[in-house]
């Protein structure tokens, strides 16, 4: 496999049917003054930037990779390599399953091998350099290279680029692993004999092709093999149960010279889960992890070579297919969709390409992705690893056909600079809410291989900053940042923007915004914040995916799917504007996860004529698409009235009895405590249950506009909400009915 990737060659091959398949990463921030340190352009232990380089692409899927000295050796199952930014079937030119390449210019090299098979379809799912480099071995399932017959496996001449007549040995299955040490060759695969002898699934041969006594029998699929950096033992992972007919599912550490079993791992690895790569550094070795159905672990696993036991393991749904480790980083392939459980994204949308720390599983902020493409599919399958030209670069290959949302398929390769990526342009929203001020409000920026991210604050269209603070932020929590400018009198207006920069590269400034100081406070956002406020959006911006917080908390919302910005006239009286939703696709959901609210208030403003319902606000585990676990809200029915749910042992409901789907604006307050649960409508209690004390527990996001309503009583026609919605807030009290009286009647200013 990727044999000892810490600076060094690496070679690995191995294929698996993938299954389906981030409490919040906290999002950390600093602030500081103008004149601070800024961010660096890449955020330490990353050393390597997310900028995809321009590489030769393959026609079919990459499943193995070996590289040295500048050279990487590529194999799978494809027909034709063609250059970058070239259409499939175009500028082709014939490689038979087999590639090699420029490390540093991503160009095919000289040297071309056909590796084919009499009938059915050839692959090379395994490489592996000898530690010499003048051999490259490949396995997999073909009959010849180059014409010359071998029996799914081969030895080439690196010099000549051409198959060693002087290895050759029978192997019955397909090979699908490879280690390679100065005297041994060992595979591992679906195979059961060698040269004639019987070898279930992982075997060991001399550099001479001789079958050696070594014997790890396993009962089910070897998919990885990598000798330790003493050279004393071998790593062995698969499908398999028993290894030489002792439990060791999934994984087994065993002697490199007998095949003895050094370590079992009985129950170490659920029975759902299988090993489908590993590597190793100087001080531990590491697994990449697809489970299937329920219950599964498609992680990653950090053990210590000292003890065989485990470092760490992270527990992110979406298998993983390869690792690699470089500079005390672990690189890894997967199609990860769900990291929730060791606090970092929700399940949404897969990500390919992903790094932490090998002594920690938190993940670092080095985020470039490819999609799933064909084949199974799953994305990444094989990386390696090589230096040239005073620079280091790590190829990845698979079945993905776009990198970082632009056409390329099955390569694609990273270097450790330059850095050419810059921040997103940052999201900005101005408030004035209170007198003799103007609060700057941004959403952070993403920078795809920087966490923390300097900002710099113009003003009156300056081009010194005013300000100038450093954050951090992923692309699943994007905290909101804020300065207030008191240097400014009643009346007076003023523009600002804001930059975002990594170190190397800095975005745009934002568009330009206004603001007119005020001489007096606004009464109602003054109440709704003096009541406690934990999330208070008021939906002032405008065609971005920020709805910044008016209070502490500094919880903004996320924007999905360009709902109708800056809609007049707004709820409350002054110069703030109301959202529109569409009753399809679009919603907000907060920032910040939150733990269970065992006692609180949900506060919003609606104006609709639907007669398909949906949710008007809500709590639920997910962001990104529908969420699972979802309770805690207010949902409109199809007639108009308005019900207020929360989960206890079953759906707990109450229902107004009259409607407010009549074009009006009206003011929605549901709260629970130890009283029970009440649902206010225009300062007046409509509906309320006091035996209704608890809801159900779990972490999750307050959404706005829509989540789903499925298994609810009266479940409207439409899950999302279609119509205006204006000042939103959530409490975590049960706000008092004189309190929610108070804010009804400073809709007019007060």
């Amino acid at each position: 496999m990727n044999g000892n990737t810490e600076r060094r060659r690496a070679g690995r091959g191995r294929v698996r049917a993938a299954s389906a398949a981030l409490c919040l990463l906290a999002g950390a921030l600093a602030a500081t003054a103008v004149g601070a340190s800024p961010a660096a352009a890449l955020t330490p232990p990353v050393s390597l930037t997310a900028d995809n380089l321009s590489t030769w692409q393959t026609n079919g899927i990459v499943w193995s990779m070996a590289a040295t000295d500048g050279v990487v050796y590529t194999g799978g199952t494809f027909s034709t390599v063609r250059p970058p930014g070239a259409a499939a079937g175009t500028s082709e030119q014939p490689a038979v399953n087999f590639a090699a390449f420029d490390a540093a210019t991503g160009a095919p090299t000289g040297c071309s091998l056909s590796f084919t098979l009499s009938s059915g379809t050839a692959t090379v799912r395994a490489l592996a350099l000898s530690p010499d480099n003048t051999t490259l071995y490949a396995g997999g399932q073909f009959g010849a290279v180059n014409g010359v017959g071998v029996s799914n496996i081969a030895a080439i001449d690196t010099a000549t680029c051409t198959p060693r007549q002087d290895f050759k040995v029978a192997v019955s299955a397909t090979v699908r692993a490879l280690s390679v040490t100065d005297d041994t060759v060992y595979l591992g695969g679906d195979f059961n004999t060698v040269a004639g002898q019987t070898r279930n699934k992982f075997a060991a041969v001399t550099t001479g092709a001789q079958l050696k006594p070594w014997t790890a029998n396993t009962d089910e699929v070897g998919r990885a093999v990598q000798v330790t950096p003493d050279g004393q033992h071998v790593l062995i992972g698969g499908d398999f149960f028993t290894v030489n007919g002792t439990a060791s599912h999934a994984l087994a550490v065993v002697d490199a010279t007998t095949g003895a079993i050094t370590k079992s791992y009985p129950g170490f690895i659920p029975n759902t889960s299988t090993v489908q790569d590993l590597t190793t550094d100087a001080t531990g070795f590491y697994t990449a992890n697809e489970g299937t159905g329920g219950g599964v672990f498609d992680g990653r696993i950090a053990l210590n070579l000292s003890n065989f036991e485990q470092r760490w393991r992270d527990t992110c749904l979406g298998a993983t297919q390869a690792v690699l480790v470089h500079e005390g980083v672990l690189y890894s392939g997967s199609h990860a969709h769900d990291c929730s459980s060791m606090g970092e994204f929700p399940d949404q949308p897969r990500k390919h390409l992903l790094a932490q720390s090998v002594n920690d599983p938190k993940l670092l902020p080095w985020f470039p992705d490819t999609n799933d493409g064909i084949g199974e599919p799953v994305g990444p399958r094989v990386m390696a690893q090589t230096d040239q030209g005073g620079h280091h670069y790590l190829w990845v290959g698979g079945e993905f056909t776009t990198v970082n949302g632009s056409a390329q398929q099955g390569l694609t390769r990273f270097a450790d600079g330059p850095d050419t990526g810059a921040p997103w342009v940052p999201n900005v929203s101005l408030s004035t809410v209170a007198a003799g001020k103007i609060e700057v409000n941004w959403q952070t920026s993403f920078d795809t291989d920087d966490g923390e991210l300097t900002y710099r604050i113009y003003k009156d269209g300056a081009s010194t900053p005013v300000y100038t603070t450093t954050g951090s932020s992923v692309f699943w929590d994007r905290p909101q940042l804020r300065w207030t400018d008191t240097d400014v009198a009643p009346g007076e207006t003023h523009t600002y923007r804001i930059s975002a920069g990594d170190g190397t590269n800095t975005s745009a400034k934002s568009p330009a915004q206004s603001a007119t100081v005020a001489s007096a406070a606004e009464s109602y956002p003054a109440r709704v914040l003096a009541d406690g406020a934990s999330l208070y959006w008021r939906y002032d911006e405008g065609t971005s995916t920020f709805a910044a917080d008016t209070g502490a908390g500094l919880d903004n919302g996320f924007l999905r799917n360009s709902p109708a910005y800056r809609q007049t006239p707004a709820a409350v009286s002054g110069p703030s504007t109301a959202i529109g939703f569409n009753g399809t696709t679009q919603y907000a959901y907060s920032n910040n996860r939150h733990a269970q609210p065992t006692k609180f208030s949900v506060e919003t403003w609606i104006k609709t004529t639907t007669t398909r319902g949906g949710k008007i606000i809500g709590f639920g585990n997910l962001t990104m698409q529908n969420s699972n676990q979802y309770d805690k809200h207010v949902y409109m029915l199809n007639d108009g009235r308005l019900t207020f749910g929360v989960y206890s042992g079953g759906t707990r409901t109450i229902t107004t009895s009259g409607a407010y789907n009549d074009g009006a604006w009206h003011h929605v307050v549901a709260t629970q405590g130890s009283s029970g649960m009440a649902l206010y409508v225009d300062g007046q209690l409509r509906a309320s249950n006091i035996l209704y004390t608890a809801n159900e527990s779990y972490n999750g996001y307050w959404r706005v506009g829509g989540d789903n309503l499925g298994s609810w009583p009266n479940r409207p026609t439409s899950d999302f909400f279609a119509g205006q919605i204006d000042e939103t807030a959530v409490y975590p009290t049960a706000l008092s009915s004189s309190a929610i009286s108070a804010h009804y009647a400073l809709r007019t200013g007060g």
